[in-house]
């Protein structure tokens, strides 16, 4: 077992049974951002997450909102607090809620309400290429979803954003205007490397999001990045994240079990610690889990 603490910061579990989840529902293909999740389409609960994390001294979970049908977002959080009264874990619980909505201080208070909750995700992907975007249009630009953000702080929420690098700079001015509201950027921010201004638009995005001290960005989702990701495909960009963010801003996760679509537990891991042998033990204990224990106020003793 590697000896650093890990607080694996995104992670998501499922009961299909329970609750609905619409992306890991048949029918099956490829015409998603996901491709065929297929794969992953059975219970995952917190013993299925041990096996997976068996060889790391994972010392906490944070669950993030995985997708479930809209309406059972509040019982999605309820059995998340039901799991973690059993088992521990998980330690955090990200919830959905869409900030648009007329009912937003409604939902927020109803999450907040829960012992675990800290803090929401909405993604918020756009593309114009439909195979790539999340969202039919793009609610970053809506004026509603801008005033629902502005409520997060007042329920003491943080938020993950899941988006693409060309809204990055657009969302700034609001992440600034709230300083009181911590947000947690999925993913390396989604860099689409394929596209010739991809890297470029990225590069712009992260720096622009950097400038606010409120914000910080996980090294995950490297199957998003590229799905053949190799150490020395992905080093260049989790190093460069590292450099614009600093190793005090930047949290490794797992994102079990999606990215296990593209590579095993243990394969992302591995990547981490060879990637972050280089760094300090000071930075690799914090970007392994005392960024991700502070950030999302979990008090676990590292």
């Amino acid at each position: 077992m590697n000896a650093i603490p890990f607080v694996d910061a995104h992670v998501h579990l499922w009961d299909l049974s329970h609750i609905r989840y619409p992306w890991l529902s048949p029918p099956f293909d490829d015409s998603g951002p996901n491709g065929s999740t297929e794969a992953i389409a059975v219970d995952y609960g917190i013993d299925e997450y041990r096996k997976d994390a068996a060889r790391w001294n994972v010392r906490g979970v944070v669950h993030i909102d995985a997708g479930a049908e809209p309406d059972q977002a509040l019982d999605e959080t309820a059995w998340l607090e039901g799991l973690a009264a059993r088992h521990g874990m998980p330690n955090g619980i990200v919830a959905f809620a869409p900030l648009q909505a007329p009912n937003v201080d409604a939902l927020l208070e109803a999450h907040a309400a829960h012992p675990h909750v800290r803090g929401i995700r909405q993604i918020v992907n756009w593309h114009v290429n439909p195979m790539r975007t999340y969202n039919p249009t793009d609610v970053t630009l809506d004026d509603d979803w801008w005033r629902g953000f502005g409520r997060l702080g007042r329920y003491g929420l943080s938020f993950d954003l899941q988006c693409y690098a060309p809204q990055m700079a657009g969302l700034a001015p609001l992440i600034q205007r709230h300083p009181d509201v911590p947000v947690i950027i999925n993913h390396l921010g989604m860099p689409i490397i394929s596209e010739r201004e991809g890297m470029t638009r990225w590069r712009y995005g992260i720096r622009a999001l950097a400038a606010c001290p409120n914000v910080h960005i996980k090294l995950s989702g490297l199957g998003f990045v590229d799905r053949h990701w190799t150490l020395d495909s992905i080093a260049p960009v989790l190093r460069e994240v590292i450099d614009v963010f600093g190793p005090g801003r930047c949290l490794f996760a797992s994102d079990s079990p999606t990215d296990k679509l593209f590579a095993p537990f243990d394969a992302y891991l591995e990547t981490y610690h060879a990637f972050a042998a280089d760094y300090s033990e000071a930075e690799r204990r914090d970007m392994f889990g005392r960024n991700a224990n502070r950030v999302y106020r979990l008090g676990l003793e590292l």
